[in-house]
């Protein structure tokens, strides 16, 4: 792709973004953490904690009331906002298995990683999952291992179920004081600094307090108290024998994983870790595309272009405008308001169209902004963009069009008939279907054989139906009645489709992009289909 000049700002605007996904098991605290780089930015003031129900605050990230009712993470939201001199874009994903594609989507937007361990916990299932979908696209990921202040595992014991379940080198770059009630506080490996914490607030709602004491110093003995400084000196010790040194470039290649200890609902820990990660993280850099012929080529974020692509949806975020919301993430170039640019989707140029609306987000709250850069998250209403469709400028003609990566797409496993209990609200159903269908927050099917016919839906979890339903009647007014249908798993179908010839109990249907489908009762149907189906595939990513 033909290369313009930059503008004079955008190196140094680019070099300031993180842009960066949360990953986590559910529980684990990761929309906490998202909540106290929020105060310690200065965007908020007191922090709503996601279970405290008797102040009635709730975590700024989770913006549907659903969230809030379950204190779960539902979507994934973006948040941009400045902390230290760097622009942060903070995408805060699901934990639930039930979201997965939503969060597999949100990954492909992020240039670095922050896994959140329970200390008690260790490495869990989703958390092993997201790691693997980390590890993939190549991005490095920092571990901040959580709920210090808790009783919880022995921290050596942690790091090494990293290394082992993973796969990867954990490196510690700081060290906790103690653990549960003895947690008093950990130690900088670099500065060779003690950080005490002080706390200010109830439940972490404010900035904690931090003292730094040299190891060297007699203070430090003394503000632990003779147990825990003996404990101390001998982890420190054998850190320095055993332990794995850390490599900037082994991180960036995803091969050792920083480990930072602290206690997100305390806040012991959480400004020294968000201070290593701006200095770790790396800034947006090049990324790959495939031009509209098959060649493949590199965006660079500076030299190219103003190119991004639509990675999520998302419909009724303000319920005062029942407008819809496309999260577009900038992959090289200058952004500005009013923007003229080519729109691609699925490989073909679909039509040039003016950007006047973009916005900067902080969950629900919305600025209009005039300018962005690489790694820049920006909003765009009402855009007409569907999941996976690339923006370029008008810089050169059609020819030069081509597609960022396309986004995963993964095979359901729970499938339903709905239907609205009021016939009179047809017309409002068909809208929400059509829009939740747009998001990815269900995917739509149709019998292969009779496509005029009533749609079913599927999702990866049943979750995402109670979500479905749930904003059907909160977004469009409408009550609808789910029956299940006997199938467990399914995968797209690779052959002729002519020759297909389906066994008992399966159905073969017909995604939203006409792509066939085959719907089974178990696994054991699945490979018993195939067997009797030589020559074909069922592919379970997409």
């Amino acid at each position: 792709m033909s290369e313009l000049p930059s503008a004079p700002e955008l190196p140094a605007e680019t070099s300031r973004r993180r842009t960066f996904a949360i990953i986590a098991h559910p529980d684990a605290g990761k929309t906490t953490l998202t909540e106290k780089l929020l105060l310690y930015a200065g965007m908020i003031r007191t922090a709503g904690m996601v279970k405290n129900r008797k102040t009635g605050r709730m975590a700024t990230s989770d913006w549907m009331a659903m969230e809030q009712e379950r204190g779960i993470s539902i979507t994934a939201s973006a948040m941009q906002f400045e902390y230290k001199g760097h622009i942060i874009n903070v995408l805060d994903t699901p934990g639930h298995q039930d979201f997965s594609e939503d969060t597999y989507r949100t990954l492909t937007a992020a240039d670095s990683a922050i896994m959140v361990l329970d200390a008690s916990k260790g490495v869990e299932t989703q958390t092993r999952k997201l790691f693997t979908a980390c590890k993939l696209r190549g991005i490095p990921v920092l571990t901040f291992i959580n709920k210090c202040d808790l009783p919880g595992r022995d921290p050596l014991e942690l790091m090494t179920e990293v290394e082992e379940v993973l796969g990867i080198q954990a490196s510690a770059m700081n060290w906790p004081v103690g653990m549960g009630r003895e947690f008093a506080g950990i130690v900088d490996r670099a500065s060779r600094d003690l950080l005490v914490f002080r706390k200010t607030a109830a439940g972490g709602a404010q900035r904690a307090e931090m003292m730094r004491i040299p190891l060297a110093d007699a203070r430090a003995a003394a503000q632990l108290g003779e147990v825990l400084a003996a404990r101390m000196r001998n982890d420190l010790e054998m850190l320095e024998v055993a332990g794995n040194p850390f490599s900037h470039a082994a991180f960036l290649a995803n091969q050792v994983t920083p480990v930072f200890f602290g206690s997100a609902l305390t806040n012991f820990g959480i400004e020294p870790f968000y201070d290593a990660f701006i200095a770790l993280a790396p800034a947006p850099g090049p990324r790959q595309a495939t031009t509209l012929a098959g060649a493949t080529i590199e965006i660079d974020p500076i030299r190219s272009p103003f190119s991004a692509y639509a990675f999520k949806i998302q419909a009724n975020m303000d319920p005062r405008h029942r407008d819809s919301l496309a999260f577009v993430r900038i992959v090289s170039g200058r952004f500005e308001r009013d923007l003229v640019v080519k729109h691609y989707h699925r490989g073909e140029f679909v039509r040039e169209v003016r950007l006047s609306r973009p916005q900067t987000l902080v969950a629900r709250d919305r600025t209009t902004l005039d300018l962005a850069y690489p790694g820049d998250v920006v909003g765009l209403v009402n855009s007409g963009f569907a999941i996976g469709d690339t923006i370029i400028s008008q810089g050169g003609p059609a020819k030069d069009g081509f597609e960022h990566a396309p986004l995963p797409q993964f095979p359901p496993e729970v499938f339903a008939r709905v239907r609205p209990l009021d016939l009179t609200k047809r017309k409002s159903f068909d809208r929400g279907m059509a829009q939740l269908a747009s998001e990815g927050a269900v995917q739509v099917l149709r019998s292969w054989e009779n496509p005029l016919g009533d749609p079913f839906i599927a999702a990866v979890g049943r979750l995402q139906f109670e979500v479905f339903q749930y904003r059907l009647r909160d977004e469009y007014g409408v009550e609808t009645e789910l029956s299940d249908l006997p199938y467990q798993c399914s995968g797209w179908l690779v052959g002729d489709v002519d020759a297909f010839k389906p066994t008992h109990g399966t159905l073969l249907a017909k995604d939203h992009r006409g792509k066939p489908v085959v719907l089974l009762p178990s696994e054991w149907d699945k490979r018993y289909c195939l067997s009797q189906n030589p020559g074909f595939q069922l592919v379970e990513i997409l």
